[in-house]
């Protein structure tokens, strides 16, 4: 087992795992906490999708896609734990938005522009990318529906249970997340099979390529790294969260600019890198599962978990009512990523057209002045009650 090699490079910010140790036991400045932490977990999250791959190796398509299905997105997933075991229902709501726009928006689009830049034009398979746009499509009704309740409520001035109405949408959602997995790992897997019959020599060439480079770890080998990892991420989200508060202050940040882009960023960085990674080599359908199916993951498991996790005692509860701005924000990106992907073709100056969409949010969110304490990221009395029930 090599875990230093050229194709892992992001091992190196492992240095940053005892540096942000050090700062902690030493009570430096938040800000510095802060930085240390969330470059340690870029690398850790790197290991973990690494480790799996190598279980997915070892256990077959079904629980190895499973496996990934279950782990892609553990960083954030733990961050946002922490997030809300602190109260910080800004933050967690915040990096759920910035999860979803980064896949689609930063890392589809940076995916196109460098493949772009190589390649004149390159394709995937249009079925598989129509299939996830009308996924993500689903995702945003269930974000559009708890925040339109809500206003329609206060038009009339009336009262309802939302906190109910969100639990319910949860379900529905991690409902249709189990369909996809279905969809994908068993009835129609060949639409997900990154090499077709044309590129597999291309795609098995790539993988001896791999195997030799990284070699294929043991069962064992890759359950450690596996626990070990995940175990160091959640010691370095709880150094993070409790640095971010203070950090956001210092830097003149909002906790939500913080959520929205960097925490985002931080979680889904090692993802980021290897799909522009499978761009730069061709590998579009492969480059496209990540970018989308990331994504996807955030919207219909971790947004619903988070909701459900919300009743256990101890936690702040949160219900899937997202801002305005939000849900505007993430239904533009799914519009303007289902008209790039529809042909099942793309080229850099589509990958540049969605970075700018990023950009353009990513600004809007910077200067958007930070959530009343009575808007819309604050739990709902109804929800409330029924925890305390």
């Amino acid at each position: 087992m090599r875990l230093w090699n050229k194709n892992n490079l992001l091992n190196v910010l492992l240095v940053f795992l005892p540096v942000a140790v050090g700062l902690h036991w030493a009570a430096a400045d938040d800000v510095w906490i802060f930085a240390a932490s969330a470059m340690a977990i870029i690398p850790l999250a790197g290991l973990m999708g690494r480790s799996t791959e190598m279980l997915a190796e070892r256990t077959g398509p079904g629980i190895g896609g499973l496996l990934n299905a279950s782990f892609g997105n553990a960083a954030e997933l733990i961050i946002a734990v922490f997030a809300l075991k602190e109260g910080l229902t800004n933050v967690v709501k915040a990096s759920i938005t910035g999860s979803i726009l980064g896949n689609i928006l930063l890392v589809l689009g940076g995916s196109f522009l460098v493949g772009g830049l190589r390649f004149k034009q390159q394709r995937f398979n249009a079925t598989a990318a129509r299939m996830a746009s009308a996924l993500l499509c689903l995702a945003v009704i269930g974000l559009l529906v708890p925040a339109f309740f809500h206003v329609h409520l206060e038009i009339h001035g009336q009262r309802a249970d939302e906190g109910g109405v969100s639990l319910e949408i949860a379900g529905v959602l991690l409902f249709c997340y189990l369909l996809m997995l279905l969809f994908s790992l068993k009835t129609h897997s060949h639409l997900y099979n990154p090499a077709s019959e044309v590129d597999a020599p291309a795609s098995e060439s790539a993988t001896q390529e791999s195997a030799t480079h990284d070699g294929i770890w043991s069962v064992r080998n890759a359950v450690i790294v596996l626990v070990v990892a995940t175990l160091c991420v959640t010691w370095m989200s709880h150094l993070l969260v409790h640095a971010i508060e203070s950090a956001s202050a210092q830097l003149g940040w909002t906790q939500f600019f913080m959520g929205v882009v960097v925490v985002a960023i931080v979680g889904n960085a090692a993802e980021h890198s290897t799909a522009i990674l499978m761009a730069a080599k061709n590998r579009m359908d492969l480059s496209c599962q990540i970018a989308i199916g990331s994504g996807l993951q955030i919207a219909l498991f971790v947004a619903p978990v988070l909701v459900l996790l919300s009743y256990v005692p101890g936690f702040t509860p949160i219900d899937l009512r997202f801002s305005l701005m939000e849900v505007m924000a993430i239904s533009a990106a799914v519009v303007v990523v289902s008209l790039v992907v529809n042909d099942g073709e793309s080229n850099w100056l589509e990958g540049l057209l969605l970075l700018a969409v990023y950009a353009i949010l990513a600004i809007a969110f910077f200067h958007l002045p930070e959530p009343d304490s009575r808007g819309p990221h604050t739990p709902t009395t109804a929800m409330a009650g029924a925890q305390r029930r």
